[in-house]
C-alpha cells in the first residue's frame, strides 16, 4: 500500500513520518513537496498536484478552509482509503462521503504541532477497513495515543480547545502590546509569565492557521463577550463571576 499526501506542510510531513507506506507528496508549491520527500528519505517522492496516478491511501493535509475542495479534487485517486489531518472533522468526512463513498474514510486530528509529536490524536471513523486499521496501528506505534470521537463532539470541543483558547491568548498579547510601558522583568508574576509564554508560542505560529481556526470554530466573539462582562461587572460582584466559572 502506498499513500499520496496532499499538502507538504507540517501536518502532511507528520502523517508521512508516522505511517509506514511509501509516500508521494503533492503540494501547490512543488519545491515544498520536493523538500518534504527529501526530508523523509528513500520511501518518499514528490509528484505534481494534478497527478493522475492512483494510490492505496490519499491523505489530505491542507488548510481547513480548502479541505472540502481538496477532498473533492483528490479523493478519486484513492484505491482503498481517504483520510485527512486538517483539524476539523464533520466537513471533511461529509466531503469524503460525497467524493469517495465506496472507500474507507477516517479523519485524524493530531492535537499538537509537528514539533511536539508524539501526542494525542483524535480519530473519527466513518468507514473503517484494513487500510485505515493499518494506519491506526502505525500512528500508535509512533508513540501517539488515539482517542475515538464523533465528528460533532470533536468540532464542538475545538470551539473551546482551539477557537476560544487561541482568541483569549491573542487578545492578551494584543492588550499587552498596546500598553504604554514595557513590563520590567523584576515586576512580572507567575500568572503573567505563563500567559506571556503561551502568547509567545502562539505568535511563533502561522497567522493563517489561527485565522482558519477562528473561521471554522469561532471563539473570538465568546471571548469578547466574556471580557465585556468582566469589564461591566461591579468589583463587589466578582464573587458571582467566580461562582459561574466554578460550577
Amino acid at each position: 500500500m502506498d499513500a499520496l499526501v496532499v499538502g507538504a506542510g507540517e501536518m502532511g510531513r507528520w502523517f508521512a513520518a508516522a505511517v509506514t507506506p511509501d509516500v508521494a507528496f503533492a503540494d501547490a508549491d512543488p519545491a515544498r513537496a520536493e523538500a518534504a520527500a527529501d526530508a523523509l528519505g528513500p520511501r518518499a517522492r514528490a509528484v505534481p498536484l494534478d497527478t493522475t496516478e492512483s494510490f492505496g491511501v490519499v491523505c489530505l493535509a491542507v488548510p481547513m478552509r480548502v479541505a472540502s475542495e481538496a477532498i473533492a479534487e483528490h479523493a478519486g485517486k484513492a484505491q482503498q482509503a481517504v483520510v485527512d489531518v486538517t483539524g476539523s472533522m464533520r466537513a471533511p468526512l461529509d466531503a469524503m462521503a460525497a467524493a469517495a463513498p465506496a472507500r474507507e474514510r477516517v479523519s485524524f486530528h493530531p492535537l499538537f504541532g509537528g514539533d511536539a509529536a508524539p501526542g494525542t490524536v483524535a480519530v473519527s471513523t466513518a468507514a473503517s477497513g484494513p487500510a485505515t486499521d493499518a494506519l491506526r496501528r502505525d500512528i500508535e506505534a509512533a508513540g501517539n495515543d488515539l482517542v475515538d470521537v464523533a465528528p460533532e463532539e470533536h468540532d464542538d470541543a475545538m470551539r473551546t480547545v482551539q477557537g476560544r483558547t487561541h482568541a483569549a491568548i491573542l487578545a492578551f498579547a494584543l492588550a499587552a502590546s498596546d500598553a504604554d510601558d514595557d513590563v520590567p522583568d523584576e515586576l512580572t508574576t507567575p500568572v503573567y509569565e505563563r500567559l506571556a509564554a503561551l502568547a509567545e508560542r502562539v505568535l511563533d505560529g502561522t497567522p493563517r492557521v489561527y485565522a482558519d481556526i477562528q473561521a471554522t470554530f469561532d471563539g473570538a466573539d465568546d471571548v469578547a463577550a466574556a471580557a465585556a462582562r468582566l469589564a461591566d461587572t461591579d468589583p463587589d460582584e466578582y464573587d458571582a463571576l467566580y461562582d459561574d466559572v466554578r460550577k
